[in-house]
């Protein structure tokens, strides 16, 4: 299996994206190897929040997003969700009776518990593509 691993898929900005999104992503890591001690659950969480903010957080200003995976077997994973819509996620403050909100914060944990970080960069269509990254030290096969 080689060193670098690439797959990317767009999908529509609807809510049945949301599962579409976690179900690519588990099917492509578990073609590549998926060690036993890799955060799968996790993993899946945060692709959950993610593809949620493309969804709901887009105002109708991106039809759809794009999911990018990069898998660099001694190094990282990187997750990106690319959309059209200018504005950045932000982690906010809460009130405890809140029912949503708590998206960005719950990645931003799971990345802190993993070693991870998250970036968010520029599109050149005035969109951003938000990025996760974990540590992947699987052996290359």
């Amino acid at each position: 299996m080689a060193d670098l691993q690439e797959a990317s898929v767009t999908l529509p900005s609807d809510p049945g994206s949301v599962a579409t999104a976690r179900s690519y992503v588990c099917a492509r890591l578990g073609e590549w190897g998926v060690p036993p001690d890799a955060p799968l659950d996790s993993i899946r969480l945060m692709v959950s929040e993610l593809a949620t903010n493309a969804v709901l957080h887009t105002c109708g200003l991106s039809p759809d997003f794009t999911i990018d995976l990069r898998l660099e077997r001694t190094e990282h994973l990187r997750i990106g969700f690319t959309d059209g819509h200018p504005r950045w996620p932000r982690e906010v403050p809460l009130a405890a009776e809140q029912d949503s909100g708590r998206g960005m914060v719950i990645v931003c944990h799971l990345l802190a518990e993993f070693g991870g970080r998250l970036d968010i960069t520029p599109t050149s269509d005035g969109g951003k593509t938000v990025w996760i990254m974990l540590p992947w030290a699987a052996p290359v096969l």
